[in-house]
């Protein structure tokens, strides 16, 4: 190889290196948009565990942390913690932007105490009602276990079909919701 063709090669090394270092600001500026276009999965956890006053996983915190694959929106304002439903065994975190989202995130629900007396017993008699958006379709079966307010329990609906899970709604009554 002759000097000149070192020089060359050594030349056209330099220009991509300079290329490469020009244009790497650009690329972590990419980046940066890029991953700011979503909201972070870590950023849920920190308002749930805000919303709760309790770690995750411990008794009355989330079961555990957000799914690190989600791809929400990314939210201009601070994110919405309530409880979903009765029994606080469900949490709703929402973002109202301009690209609105809402998801739902388990909670580790404190233990019934003993005191908690069964609105149904093992062998009673229960209503089962769907419920969706514009209808309800209602059976009544028999409840196979014993269960309190806001449990799901199973009951059969006839002797030759499998039991069904449905949440107690009241005594004798049991809810399954359809989405």
């Amino acid at each position: 190889m002759t000097a000149s063709q070192t020089y060359q090669r050594l030349e056209y090394r330099l220009l991509n290196i300079a290329a490469f270092l020009v244009c790497l600001p650009l690329f972590a500026v990419a980046a940066a948009a890029q991953s700011s276009a979503f909201t972070d999965p870590a950023e849920i956890d920190r308002a749930v565990t805000q919303f709760t006053g309790v770690p995750i996983g411990e008794v009355g915190g989330a079961r555990m942390p957000a799914d690190r694959r989600l791809r929400l929106a990314a939210c201009a304002a601070p994110l919405d913690v309530a409880w979903y439903g009765q029994n606080q065994s469900t949490m709703q975190v929402s973002c109202a932007g301009p690209q609105s989202w809402r998801i739902f995130i388990a909670a580790r629900p404190a233990a019934q105490t003993a005191a908690s007396t069964p609105a149904v017993n093992r062998g009673d008699p229960v209503t089962v009602i769907v419920r969706g958006r514009g209808f309800s379709v209602q059976q009544t079966g028999e409840a196979m276990e014993n269960g309190a307010i806001g449990d799901w329990i199973d009951i059969r609906m006839s002797r030759e079909n499998a039991p069904i899970s449905a949440r107690i709604e009241r005594p004798g009554l049991a809810l399954i919701p359809a989405h």
